[in-house]
């Protein structure tokens, strides 16, 4: 009897570690998903007339690279963290910060001089998916040291992106329209504080 409970705590376990994983990948990408989540939001307000299948786009393109750069770290490991370690962050304040005041600035001129950034073109959109998804290269890197199951991961992350990213698209379209003119305003300052918070939780960590 004592050989049958071993035997079957060893068919269990696996099964129970697997769960493990999954909660906890799962949790990891919903924190993933806030800077994404925050980023389609500022997108539905700007772009309030957004298709659904423009969103869909958008959104794909937010997932794809965030469920991708954790398989990218995964595999690169602690050779690439090396060199790029240092500088990361500053790569994602400046391509957000760049946007967000872009968007600020065209905000505050008059309508006739106005130059609305188009979130659909596909350079604004890699801009903020890059922007947005070096965290989750840096998790890839510890997930190499974990024995965690990559595939797995990126797809659970990547999906769980694209559902907050359409979330958000919806509730910054619904909020956009009621907001006026001054929407890439609003826009620009999202995108410029998660430029700032990126940078400040890197800092401080390594402080």
């Amino acid at each position: 009897k004592q050989d049958s409970k071993i035997s079957n705590y060893s068919i269990l376990l696996p099964a129970l570690k697997l769960n493990m994983d999954l909660i906890t990948i799962t949790g990891i990408a919903l924190g993933l998903s806030f800077d994404t989540f925050a980023v389609s939001l500022s997108c539905g307000v700007v772009e309030s007339r957004i298709r659904f299948r423009e969103a869909i786009r958008i959104a794909f393109v937010l997932a794809l690279f965030q469920g991708a750069l954790p398989v990218l770290g995964y595999f690169l490991g602690s050779t690439v963290s090396r060199h790029i370690g240092s500088f990361d962050h500053w790569v994602a304040f400046t391509l957000l910060m760049f946007l967000g005041i872009r968007m600020i600035i065209e905000g505050l001129k008059k309508s006739d001089r106005k130059r609305v950034i188009n979130y659909r073109r596909l350079p604004v959109l890699l801009t903020l998916a890059i922007g947005t998804s070096i965290d989750a290269f840096a998790v890839g890197i510890s997930f190499a040291f974990l024995n965690v199951r990559i595939w797995i991961a990126g797809l659970i992350i990547g999906t769980v992106t694209f559902i907050a990213s359409m979330t958000a698209i919806r509730i910054g379209k619904s909020a956009g329209s009621h907001l006026g003119p001054r929407v890439e305003i609003l826009g620009g300052i999202i995108l410029a504080s998660i430029g700032i918070k990126i940078l400040a939780e890197h800092l401080l960590s390594a402080g």
